[in-house]
């Protein structure tokens, strides 16, 4: 059962919004969904600042000064919040390798706080973002990840039957977002030489909107304890380096530590408990307290079933990668709003919640033959 969401009677607030994905939900929403209240919450002044003057200074927005570490400060600006996306988080994986403490405060504790803060202030719905990372984790940011996740899906336990839900979405690498190999590649084209730590290496790849997109839409379908992952494409390192810099010197210089050949996004044990349905897959918590209101039109999974970045049905080509690549390029280094958003942002109508969002059209398996990686 789909939730028809109301959105222009809605609080909503979203934790590290100045960030990536945040700066594109932010949009996303001021253009089709114009929630009556969205706050942004982070703890770095200047890029809240940047945000104002680059064009996110429509009047429902409000700038929150505030780290997810302060349980407090979560408390005063979740008064009246119906709904939180919770995008806060140390994602750089050499940085939280050798700053474990704070990756723990930020990751983990941070965590504990949005719930406990959540379930204070009555807020109706959360969405934590997660990571292919949390899954067999091999580096802190991994493990920290995977411990939000567990303690994110647990909080349902500690809300009851009828309080604040708690969902998380897991998804790949995003296009062009900070630490993204894509500007890196960039630069290093300019020098014709470009680095890879492996030439197996494949990664699940999406675009922001895509990523704002699986977040909507599981707000409408949850009930509180599913994990929401999309079903992406996979790319291969080669192919990218290819897209972006054709012709360049290749060095190879090993994996890093905490690094993987090849991510997973559901385990064979998470498999189990996984069903598919409306476009999504969705790992189903098994625990005695959650009965099944949703989902009843889904689809169980074969036996065996795992999502792994080098086995999957959806391959993006050489040509999409490029322009991908040309289209990062294109929009590099601005940091507002795009001039679609400005020009439409004051006359647009909200949008059917059942208007989708588009997506990469990528390739199948059956398309390529042996062009897979095994």
């Amino acid at each position: 059962m789909k939730e028809q969401i109301n959105w222009a009677d809605l609080n909503i607030l979203i934790t590290g919004g100045t960030g990536s994905f945040g700066k594109k939900f932010v949009e996303i929403m001021l253009r089709d969904y114009k929630p009556k209240k969205l706050i942004i919450f982070s703890r770095d002044e200047l890029k809240q600042h940047e945000m104002k003057v680059n064009g996110f200074n429509d009047p429902s927005l409000r700038f929150f000064i505030g780290d997810v570490r302060d349980k407090n400060r979560l408390k005063r600006a979740m008064r009246e919040v119906d709904m939180v996306i919770h995008a806060a988080a140390l994602k750089q994986v050499p940085s939280c390798e050798y700053n474990p403490f704070e990756a723990v405060k930020t990751n983990i504790l941070g965590a504990q706080n949005i719930i406990d803060a959540a379930i204070d202030c009555k807020v109706k719905k959360i969405v934590a973002l997660s990571t292919d990372k949390a899954v067999n984790p091999v580096n802190l940011y991994g493990a920290t990840k995977l411990c939000s996740d567990k303690i994110f899906i647990q909080g349902n336990s500690y809300s009851g039957n009828q309080g604040t839900q708690f969902s998380c979405v897991r998804y790949g690498n995003v296009i062009g977002s900070r630490g993204s190999v894509i500007p890196l590649f960039s630069e290093q084209r300019k020098t014709g030489k470009i680095t890879i730590t492996d030439k197996r290496m494949t990664r699940f790849w999406l675009s922001l909107k895509q990523a704002v997109g699986v977040v909507v839409k599981a707000l409408s379908h949850m009930q509180g304890g599913e994990i929401f992952v999309p079903k992406i494409p996979s790319m291969k390192i080669m192919d990218l380096a290819e897209a972006i810099a054709p012709g360049c010197e290749i060095e190879i210089i090993g994996i890093r530590p905490g690094e993987k050949l090849h991510e997973a996004l559901i385990t064979e044990e998470d498999g189990r408990s996984t069903v598919d349905y409306d476009g999504l897959y969705v790992i189903l918590p098994q625990f005695s307290w959650w009965h099944r209101k949703n989902y009843k039109s889904a689809k169980r999974l074969p036996e065996g079933f795992s999502y792994t970045s080098n086995n999957n049905d959806l391959w993006l080509t050489l040509e999409q990668l490029k322009n991908m690549a040309h289209e990062f390029s294109n929009h590099h280094g601005q940091t507002g709003v795009s001039r679609q958003l400005k020009a439409t942002m004051q006359r647009s109508k909200p949008v059917n919640p059942k208007t989708k969002i588009p997506a990469i059209t990528p390739i199948r398996n059956t398309d390529i033959g042996n062009n897979i990686p095994s």
